[in-house]
C-alpha cells in the first residue's frame, strides 16, 4: 500500500555551522546520548539519497515529506536569517528534484523576521513546489498567536497549505523552572522528547485557539505530531474547564481543534495513544509518520501493520488523508 510519512527530517551541517555557538547554547541544544551500536540520527540527517531511500524501501515507505531539523534559520535574526531560510529551502528543493516521486518538502521560515515569513512561504510553495511549512516551537518566546505572525498565517490560508507545528526545546526560563537540578541526561530528555516538547506543542495549539487566532483564520490548516501531543486524552477536560471563559470565541475549544487540526503518528508506535487519538480526532484526521531518523522506519512499518483497521481506514491513515490535505499525487 502507498505510504506517506509527513514528519521526516534532514539537516545541512554546513549551514548549521554558520549559526553562532552562543545562540545555539542559549536555545538549549545539548549533546544527545546514543545507544551503543544503534544508528546515530545526527549522522543520518544530512543524507537524502541512497541510504535513506533503502531504509524507505525496506519499510515500504513511498514518500517522505522532509523538514529541516535544528539548529535552524529561526535562530538567526535579520537578513542573515532570511538568507539562511532561502538556502535551506533551495537545498531541499534540489534534493527533491533528484527523486520527485519519493520526497516532498515543508519550508523552513525566517521566524525571527516575521515580515519575511509570508514571502518565503509563497516562494517555497509557488516556485519550489513545497507543500506547506514546518515551525519549530517558539521563536524568541513568541508563539504563532503573536500578532507579528498574522501575515504568515494569512499567506498559508491564501496558498491553501498547512503549517506543521513541531516541538522545540522550551525557552530558557521554562527549562530553568521545570527541568533544572536533575541529572544531565535525564534533564535533557525530560525537557524534550520525554515530556516537555509535547506539552509545549499542546500549549502552542491551545494558545492559538483561546487567543482567537484560529477564529480569525478559520480556513488555516494545522498539523501536529506524536499522536496529537497529548491533546486527545485532554479534549473533554479542556471543554469542561474552559466553558465559562471563552465567550470571546466563536466555537468550543475542541470544536475549533477538530475543525482545523490534523495529527500524525510520528515517533509513537503504541496502540493506547492511537486509540485515544482515533476516538477523539477520528480516522479522517490522523496521518502516518515515522519521525525519521529519530525513529526508525522499520518501527513505523511494524506499527502500521499491527494496528487493526478496516482496509479503507488503513488506506486513509497510510496515505489517503495526507494525499488529500497536501494535494499529493502518486507519480
Amino acid at each position: 500500500m502507498r505510504t506517506v510519512a509527513l514528519e521526516e527530517h534532514f539537516s545541512i551541517p554546513a549551514l548549521g555551522q554558520r549559526i553562532g555557538k552562543d545562540a545555539i547554547s542559549r536555545r538549549g541544544y545539548r549533546p544527545r546520548n546514543i545507544t551503543p551500536g544503534a544508528p546515530n540520527p545526527m549522522e543520518l540527517l544530512p543524507e537524502i539519497a541512497e541510504k535513506r531511500l533503502k531504509s524507505m524501501d525496506d519499510a515500504d515507505i513511498t514518500v517522505q515529506v522532509l523538514s529541516h531539523a535544528g539548529p535552524n534559520a529561526d535562530l538567526v535574526p535579520g537578513p542573515d536569517g532570511v538568507a539562511m531560510a532561502r538556502e535551506t529551502n533551495d537545498h531541499l528543493a534540489a534534493a527533491i528534484a533528484r527523486h520527485p516521486d519519493r520526497f516532498a518538502g515543508f519550508a523552513m521560515l525566517p521566524l525571527q523576521s516575521p515580515n519575511a515569513c509570508a514571502a518565503e512561504l509563497k516562494r517555497a510553495v509557488r516556485e519550489l513546489g513545497f507543500l506547506g511549512a514546518l515551525v519549530n516551537g517558539t521563536t524568541e518566546g513568541r508563539f504563532l498567536d503573536h500578532p507579528s505572525y498574522d501575515g504568515l498565517l494569512a499567506a498559508a490560508v491564501e496558498l491553501d497549505v498547512p503549517i506543521y507545528i513541531h516541538p522545540h526545546i522550551p525557552p530558557e526560563p521554562v527549562r530553568h523552572a521545570y527541568f533544572s537540578d536533575l541529572p544531565e541526561g535525564a534533564s535533557r530528555v525530560l525537557e524534550t522528547a520525554g515530556w516537555g516538547w509535547h506539552s509545549e506543542t499542546a500549549v502552542h495549539l491551545l494558545r492559538m485557539v483561546v487567543a482567537g487566532t484560529l477564529d480569525r483564520h478559520p480556513k488555516l490548516k494545522i498539523i501536529i505530531g506524536h499522536m496529537g501531543e497529548m491533546l486527545p486524552m485532554m479534549m473533554a477536560r479542556v471543554d469542561q474547564v474552559f466553558q465559562h471563559d471563552i465567550g470571546h470565541l466563536k466555537r468550543p475549544v475542541s470544536r475549533t481543534i477538530l475543525d482545523q487540526v490534523w495529527i500524525t503518528t510520528s515517533g509513537i508506535f503504541d496502540e493506547p495513544p492511537f486509540i485515544a487519538a482515533l476516538l477523539t480526532f477520528g480516522i479522517d484526521r490522523i496521518m502516518f509518520s515515522v519521525d525519521y531518523p529519530f525513529a526508525p522506519n522499520a518501527a513505523g512499518r511494524k506499527f502500521l501493520e499491527r494496528i487493526a483497521l478496516a482496509p479503507a481506514d488503513k488506506a486513509k491513515l497510510s496515505h489517503g488523508t495526507a494525499d488529500a490535505l497536501l494535494k499529493l499525487k502518486a507519480k
